[in-house]
């Protein structure tokens, strides 16, 4: 039926399950803000508006009366599915829509498909943002943080509606126009990498202290509210002591005990694994994550190994200084796999020509965010006082951080090979460390192989030019031009 309320909304949201529901809830809250309210199921829209009255949604049946409620320019969210989903909305909002008009989709799209649809939209003569939205559900509410892309014109009238929602760190609003079309979807896809492999890290430090360290789940409780007070301190590491903490009401067991150790997933962090192989950026922090999460999911393959491999090492006995080599090796790890997420952000706004403020964007980090962290301000000030900054290892906080543990890093990383515990997060992440501290790396045998069975060419470390090794004929080296494998 249509909306027989004189208002009009300045804002609307399209998809009202939990997420949308709670945004919109959330733009409702805030002063200035009157939201239009739009559902397929006509059922969810009156959930809504009668379980929140005091909301003052306008609520509309169908897609006409919904775009008919929006002021000037129309700027509508939507909340659904990626996918076909979006496109449908999408095109049902393009239909009604007039040149100016402002689509956003909230949803973790993939980057290449909000590439494709801002562009298709602009030469209807309409804003499309592709809007990264973190925090879940609580964030959605109580403020997230919010990476939009999209046009400078789009901004302008975007920027102080999410301004209003989004979460708050020392007195700033986690929102900033992160770049142009896909640059908001690209970076939100980082940061869910990020989160993938925060959060096996902080797994690993667990099954380490408990397998190999013999803490009980209690005992890690209190360990993990200890590290929650230092530089470790962040969402996930608070919200681990809370999961450890919850007992099973059936068992009274840890509930993390009965919970199925097969991980899964949503798919961006293996777009983000993909998008940096085309790229050329080393993620292995993420990439192991992503893996270690498909490896827990093979329960066939997993238990033929237990069954095969019978005779398994004993955990070898263990510092003192075990927690606290742990969390060091938890510490360094970290700075790794956001060093590694920046390196990606800055590799993919080279490629798609966006201009992307990597200080700004750890500021919307702080807070509303999963992978709020207090390092996070760290990262600022290494943005801030050198923007071209080859690796956050190199900065001098960082740096200074992680010599301070890296023997620890090294005895916790043996310790764990020692004792069959894996830990593919700190292991790849002290590789990748000592990589780059390297006098030189075996690349250089990759090279003269590659040359050997391929004609692919190297240079030489003791002048310039292109080089290849007549290795089928009399071995001389000649001069040659690059070559393009």
């Amino acid at each position: 039926m249509p909306n027989t309320d004189n208002r009009s909304a300045n804002i609307g949201v399209v998809g009202l399950a939990v997420m949308g529901s709670n945004l919109a809830r959330n733009l409702a809250s805030r002063e200035g803000n009157t939201v239009a309210v739009y559902n397929r199921t006509y059922a969810r829209t009156e959930e809504l508006i009668t379980e929140h009255p005091e909301a003052g949604f306008l609520a509309s049946e169908t897609i006409d009366d919904f775009v008919a409620t929006l002021a000037k320019p129309r700027t509508a969210i939507i909340m659904v599915q990626a996918g076909k989903g979006t496109d449908a909305v999408i095109e049902q909002l393009a239909e009604r829509f007039e040149p100016g008009d402002i689509i956003v989709d909230g949803g973790n799209a993939n980057f290449n498909d909000t590439i494709r649809r801002e562009r298709e939209l602009r030469e209807r003569g309409l804003n499309f943002v592709g809007t990264g939205i973190s925090g879940g559900e609580e964030g959605a509410l109580n403020g997230p943080s919010i990476m939009p892309g999209g046009s400078a014109e789009a901004w302008e009238t975007l920027g102080p509606i999410l301004k209003s929602i989004a979460a708050v760190a020392e007195g700033e609003p986690c929102v900033t126009h992160i770049g142009t079309d896909g640059a908001g979807h690209f970076v939100k896809m980082v940061h869910n990498g990020i989160e993938y492999a925060d959060m096996q890290l902080i797994a690993e430090a667990y099954d380490l202290l408990r397998r190999v360290g013999g803490l009980s789940v209690e005992q890690l409780v209190d360990v993990f509210k200890d590290w929650n007070t230092g530089d470790l301190e962040s969402y996930l590491i608070e919200i681990t002591a809370e999961v450890l903490a919850q007992k099973d009401a059936e068992t009274g067991s840890p509930l993390v005990d009965v919970i199925l150790d097969q991980a899964g997933s949503k798919g961006t962090g293996v777009w983000t694994v993909q998008n940096a192989l085309g790229l050329g950026i080393p993620v292995s922090g993420i990439g192991e994550a992503v893996f270690a999460r498909a490896v827990s999911s093979k329960p066939a393959q997993r238990g033929a190994m237990r069954a095969s491999v019978t005779n398994r090492p004993k955990a070898p006995e263990v510092p003192d200084t075990f927690v606290d080599d742990v969390r060091a090796a938890l510490y360094a790890s970290k700075v790794v796999a956001y060093a590694q997420g920046f390196d990606l952000i800055v590799a993919g706004a080279k490629e798609y020509g966006w201009d992307i403020d990597l200080g700004a964007l750890a500021k919307i980090w702080r807070a509303g965010c999963i992978i709020r962290a207090r390092f996070l301000d760290r990262i600022v000030d290494a943005y801030a006082t050198k923007p071209d900054l080859e690796t956050l290892l190199v900065d001098p906080y960082f740096a200074d951080g992680v010599a301070s543990g890296e023997d620890a890093w090294r005895r916790v990383v043996g310790i764990a090979a020692a004792a069959g515990v894996p830990a593919p997060g700190f292991s790849s992440a002290l590789a990748y460390f000592d990589s780059l501290a390297a006098d030189r790396l075996p690349a250089a045998l990759i090279q003269g192989q590659r040359d050997f069975f391929g004609a692919h060419t190297y240079r030489r470390v003791d002048k310039d030019g292109t080089f290849h090794t007549l290795w089928s004929d009399d071995r001389t080296e000649v001069e040659t031009t690059p070559s393009t494998h």
